[in-house]
């Protein structure tokens, strides 16, 4: 009777306590209070635990009284602070191998360490510390004798009353909000997970696990959608009309930090190309806005914070918003919040590798409706029923595109041109076309580009339809889809028509063809089965361009340009802090100046890792002022690098040439024609002068505004062009321009 007393009161006063005071020692003035809240916030503390190495070597564990040596594993039971008010908590720190010969013996009501789950800091301890915890936590799980209670089962069910309970209703979204499935912190542990698998089955075989028996063990208590949907930011993608610099520009206020320093750690810090991470780490230094120590943000949070922001442009209003968010989490919150606006969580799955975690069929399906919560929906419905391995239906639905829809334009037109249809699926391509039909080049759809060409139309071209008035036509043979269609449609010239269709019977047929379409320009040819069935996400059809012919010299048929690296990006992501994207030109003789043509990506990992040093560049970071006279730029392609000498490239060897895109889709065997032409570019090519390069180097070191002298041909650096040039040919025989052809 006493203890339930005591009990009853010390529960009385920790109500009290927890209305008055809210858990906050700072705001508790008398001394006794403040023993009794100490007393009641241990009594009813969930014990937590951390890990990470020991930084200097001073602490010492708290089972063996020993020191614990820098650089060692160690892991801390964090507790309240008994000695001062405003203090956050202490950390008892203890050798791996103590902590767990301590927690041995600990009752079986203390909360305990059950899996890498419950250290925190685990993610960000590097890998190769791992086995030592793993060992020791293995060892500890099997020798532990701790057994759950099993649940009474009530004496008056028997088994065929069991067999008539009805099926639970399901739970609501709210209900289920504050779980731990739901928490975000439990989101950014398995999207580490996922990141650090590179096998895509092993991340299916994770959320798989995770989706079943959810952070339990025993049964997945989360919202299922809203885990989907958070996991695929670019399917259901938001528009927050935030680029990296504008983030940075805003976190950069938040901070109270300049905007360079951000830059220059994104570019060459710990960031590497990686904004998230950048941010993650001046929120960590920062003295304005400090990080929570412990995450209390959960999924539906996050998305409505999220939701918040896509419905803003004013930079005043995206500010407010993500300062409000940055004062909720804690830095690796943050960091990931970031990723959310970039679309990117970085864990290396798509919808595939997500989706056939909750069903086999779950990504077909999604293949062909696009409606993400129709999908899980459906599969949810299917492991409520006992028979989630059932095939599930594949079908379209009405009014939800395939991909997004971009068909505005033909919304008086679609019911001329089918009049008898009620409702209608279509395969079709939007293509910009003149007064003739004549499709136009492509990329004449953007807003610049249409100016261009004030008197052409929008046109769609059909290629196929699947459902016609409420029949599914994607298990019918393209001949019958084909006459279906055109049984229904009424052409409309220059905003509905078909696409060209012809029967190949013959090689002499189809060798016309191809020639036709190449003559017009067009990008190629799509083969097609009459007897073929559309599946969606899968291609049993070939595409033919000319890229992948030859003439009858065995020649490459696509057009080729030899072009020189003016310039590098910075990368981003796992190619981030290095030239990964390099800005290809050429030389016009008429102006003395370089212009650009086109950006090239880097080849892989090693070939980039060898470019750093090989290329001779000069960091400008995108100052106009840095680019150099002998640069024709437009200001949006402005690099991060500039070359040194774009001159010296041109000795550069052909092997080299192709691994950097130098020479892009030439073929080895080119023929340059009677006038040796490929020759005379190298020769023009090759007048700039090295002192431009000196010049250059000089400006941005120095970081003055002077304008560099133009490149002038000289006749000592021509001299040194020729023994360089002369070198290489020693080494290797193809790395000179191709010979000028004598004249019969």
């Amino acid at each position: 009777m006493l203890a339930s007393r005591i009990f009853q009161s010390i529960h009385w006063c920790s109500r009290y306590l927890k209305s008055s005071f809210t858990y906050s020692p700072t705001q508790v003035t008398d001394k006794v209070s403040y023993n009794i809240y100490f007393f009641i916030r241990l009594f009813m503390a969930n014990n937590r635990y951390c890990v990470d190495l020991a930084k200097r070597g001073t602490a010492g564990c708290k089972e063996c009284k020993k020191k614990i040596d820098k650089g060692l594993v160690r892991i801390a039971k964090i507790i309240p602070n008994p000695f001062s008010e405003g203090a956050n908590d202490m950390k008892q720190w203890f050798h791996v191998q103590c902590i767990f010969e301590k927690l041995s013996r600990a009752r079986a009501t203390t909360k305990k360490i059950e899996s890498t789950d419950d250290l925190e800091g685990w993610d960000e301890l590097d890998e190769e510390y791992h086995p030592e915890v793993l060992k020791c936590l293995a060892e500890f799980s099997s020798n532990s004798t701790t057994k759950k209670t099993p649940t009474k089962k009530s004496p008056g069910n028997s088994k065929a009353e069991e067999s008539n309970i009805k099926e639970e209703p399901p739970i609501s979204d709210d209900e289920i909000a504050e779980v731990e499935d739901n928490s975000f912190q439990r989101f950014r542990k398995i999207c580490t997970k996922l990141g650090k698998h590179p096998k895509y089955t092993d991340k299916t075989a994770i959320l798989e696990g995770f989706f079943s028996k959810g952070s339990d063990g025993e049964k997945f208590k989360g919202n299922l959608y809203l885990w989907v949907k958070m996991l695929l930011p670019a399917v259901e993608k938001r528009v927050y009309n935030l680029q990296t610099t504008q983030i940075i520009k805003i976190f950069s206020r938040i901070f109270h930090v300049s905007e360079e320093e951000i830059v220059d750690d994104l570019q060459e810090g710990v960031g590497k190309g990686d904004v998230s991470e950048t941010v993650k780490i001046f929120f960590e230094q920062s003295n304005s806005v400090k990080p929570k120590e412990e995450s209390t943000l959960y999924l539906q949070d996050v998305d409505r914070y999220l939701e918040e922001l896509s419905k803003t442009g004013q930079e005043v209003e995206q500010t407010n918003i993500l300062t409000k968010v940055a004062k909720k989490c804690t830095a690796s919150d943050l960091k990931y919040f970031v990723r959310f606006i970039k679309h990117d969580l970085r864990i290396n799955a798509g919808p595939k590798h997500i989706l056939e975690a909750i069903h086999p069929s779950a990504y077909e399906a999604f293949q062909a409706s696009r409606d993400l919560k129709d999908i899980v929906k459906r599969c949810s419905n299917l492991g409520k029923k006992g028979i989630s391995q059932k095939e599930l239906a594949v079908k379209a639905n009405l009014m939800t595109p395939v991909l997004p829809m971009l068909v505005a334009h033909f919304k008086d037109y679609i019911p001329k041109a089918f009049p008898f249809g009620n409702d209608l699926i279509l395969d079709c391509e939007i293509l910009l076309v003149d007064n003739d039909g004549k499709p136009l080049p492509f990329g004449t759809l953007g807003a610049h580009k249409k100016t261009a060409f004030k008197d052409a139309t929008v046109c769609l071209f059909v290629f196929d339809c699947l459902q016609f008035n409420d029949e599914n036509l994607m298990q019918k043979p393209l001949i019958e889809r084909r006459k279906i269609l055109e049984e229904n449609m009424k052409p409309i010239k220059n905003h509905i028509i078909f696409s060209e269709l012809k029967e190949i019977d013959s090689r002499k047929k189809f060798q016309a063809i191809v020639k036709s379409v190449i003559d017009q320009g067009l990008e190629g040819l799509v083969i097609k089965s009459k007897d073929g069935v559309y599946e969606p996400g899968k291609r049993h059809w070939l595409k033919l361009k000319k890229d992948y012919l030859k003439d009858a010299r065995g020649k490459g048929m696509a057009d080729s340009a030899d072009l020189v690296v003016l310039g590098g990006y910075y990368g981003t992501g796992r190619k981030g802090g290095f030239m990964s994207v390099f800005l290809m030109g050429c030389y016009n003789p008429r102006t003395e100046k370089w212009c650009t043509v086109t950006k090239v990506p880097g080849g892989d990992d090693d070939t980039l890792k060898s470019l750093q040093k090989s290329l001779k560049m000069i960091k400008i970071s995108k100052d106009p002022s840095l680019v150099p006279d002998w640069l024709n730029i437009n200001k949006a392609l402005i690099p991060d690098f500039v070359s040194e000498d774009p001159k010296d490239l041109f000795e550069a060897s052909k092997e080299k040439s192709e691994l950097i895109g130098l020479r892009t889709g030439a073929s080895s065997d080119d023929d340059d024609g009677e006038d040796g032409s490929k020759d005379n570019i190298y020769k023009s090519s090759l007048s700039g002068s090295s002192s431009s390069g000196e010049s250059l180097k000089k400006k941005a070191t120095e970081h003055e505004k002077t304008v560099t002298k133009k490149m002038k041909p000289s006749q000592d650096s021509s001299k040194s062009a020729k023994s360089k040039h002369d070198i290489k040919k020693e080494e290797s025989e193809d790395i000179s321009p191709p010979p000028k052809k004598e004249k019969n």
